[in-house]
């Protein structure tokens, strides 16, 4: 599209900045992490509450949550291996680790086989399968749900045997059932926040990790017997500082040579500082752990943690500041569960309604796709966290997260090799998404970037 010039009030009802904007130049030939992503889960049955949902709203939500061109083009989800009784894939005790499974597979997995199945349709290539823990009979306190570790892990015996192999074949299994789906998955994890104690499906590891290394091995040459592509993930701590310490650990001991990513959650403390490891690193699990904080439309009022704002800036931080190579939500979906601001699509009325964290990872997950790298940038600007990414297609993606609360001014050298005009879409109180006027300057564009807002800015490669 051609530029358009920059008119005299402000997008958000105020006047323009006059002070001299600042330089802002991208250098494509400067390349930092590769991006894999952005998603969300619909664990614990909210997968099948979907697939029960009016086909239409359902239809309508499925492209505000994959759609690349009006929706937020997630591009990861991650599903639940469950080990309850009901839902397991081996629900009962073979007695001894070392006696035959019995596998059952009802070709649901509590609707997250159709959910896959939409998702890939959309495009999704990144499916990301983890346990939460191993069924109850393979651990130290023979409970999925209670604290308790995998019997045959350094430091732990069980009188039943080593379980360490049984449960490497049980992760295999589920993933060679979604094969018989034809669907591949491509991550697989086998903990989730093993440092905490919670009240539903779980399993610890000590602070040192001693059981996550001694059996990592062992599900590694366990999917290498079995042909599989897959790879493989530690630990899904539930928070960033928890998952730093498990990492020193991890590669200290040689992990690096079995595992492909380092995960982890946000719950205890946000990402913002990169982990000691040449592995990608992604943010597997985020959401807002709060009753006082209930889904809402509201993109900033003050600064609360329901507001997309505030999740723009947990973004912007993650990717810039900790090297984050993927960032995942909780749930993605769900209906009537406005209480609660851990999802970001709700049926509020009779139609699906983002939230505001929604639009915080639109203006990031429909423009930046997977393969991306992210590259350098020069300049500054008070109070603005300034990001850019290359796609495989040559184009590039500058974000530009200001959560100050005045208006600032940037000229974005055009990146060499790009056209000599750019698209620039703006989310703020006022706008979501919004398709915006920039100003051209010869071989740079100046755009204003409103207080607390995010601006996103395509160039693309010439024809």
């Amino acid at each position: 599209m051609k530029a358009i010039a920059l008119v005299t009030v402000g997008l958000v009802g105020s006047i323009v900045p006059t002070a001299t904007a600042a330089k802002i130049k991208i250098n494509t030939s400067s390349k930092l992490q590769r991006i894999d992503g952005f998603g969300f889960s619909q664990a614990f049955g909210r997968a099948s509450e979907f697939q029960a949902a009016d086909p239409e709203l359902r239809k309508k939500a499925l492209d505000l949550l994959f759609d690349t061109k009006t929706g937020a083009g997630f591009s990861i989800i991650r599903n639940w291996i469950p080990s309850t009784t009901a839902l397991s894939i081996e629900p009962n005790s073979p007695g001894l680790a070392s006696n035959k499974p019995n596998y059952t597979w009802d070709g649901d997995d509590e609707g997250q086989v159709w959910f896959t199945k939409q998702a890939v349709s959309y495009g999704v290539k990144t499916i990301y399968a983890d346990a939460w823990s191993a069924p109850g009979y393979m651990k130290t306190n023979g409970d999925e749900a209670t604290p308790g570790y995998l019997c045959g892990t350094t430091g732990h015996t069980c009188s039943t045997g080593d379980w360490r192999q049984a449960f490497a074949n049980y992760l295999v299994q589920y993933v060679k059932f979604y094969e018989q789906e034809g669907l591949d998955i491509t991550h697989l994890g086998f903990l989730n926040e093993p440092d905490i104690e919670v009240g539903y499906s779980q399993m610890q590891i000590s602070p040192n990790a001693q059981e996550a290394i001694s059996f990592i091995p062992t599900l590694y040459e366990t999917v290498k017997r079995a042909h599989l592509d897959l790879r493989l993930t530690c630990c899904d701590a539930v928070g960033w500082d928890s998952q730093a310490n498990y990492t020193n650990h991890l590669m200290a001991t040689g992990m690096q040579k079995y595992l492909d990513i380092i995960s982890s959650h946000m719950y205890s403390d946000d990402a913002t500082f990169p982990l000691k490891t040449n592995l990608p690193t992604w943010l597997t699990e985020a959401g807002v752990e709060t009753s006082t904080a209930p889904f809402t439309t509201t993109w900033y009022d003050n600064g609360a943690l329901n507001e997309g704002m505030t999740w723009a800036s947990k973004l912007a931080t993650g990717f810039v500041d900790a090297g984050l190579s993927a960032y995942l939500f909780w749930e993605g979906f769900e209906i009537g569960q406005n209480q609660s601001a851990s999802h970001l699509v709700d049926v509020l009325g009779d139609e699906p309604e983002p939230s505001s964290v929604y639009y915080a990872f639109t203006m990031w997950s429909r423009f930046i796709r997977p393969g991306a790298n992210r590259i350098a940038v020069s300049g500054a600007l008070p109070n603005v966290i300034i990001a850019a990414f290359q796609n495989n297609d040559k184009s590039v993606i500058a974000i530009f997260t200001n959560s100050g609360s005045s208006s600032q001014l940037a000229d974005i050298a055009i990146p060499a090799g790009k056209k000599p005009s750019a698209q620039v879409w703006l989310t703020d109180n006022d706008h979501r998404v919004s398709e915006i006027n920039f100003k051209r300057r010869g071989s740079s564009i100046e755009v204003a970037i409103p207080p607390n807002s995010v601006i996103t800015v395509k160039f693309s490669s010439r024809l």
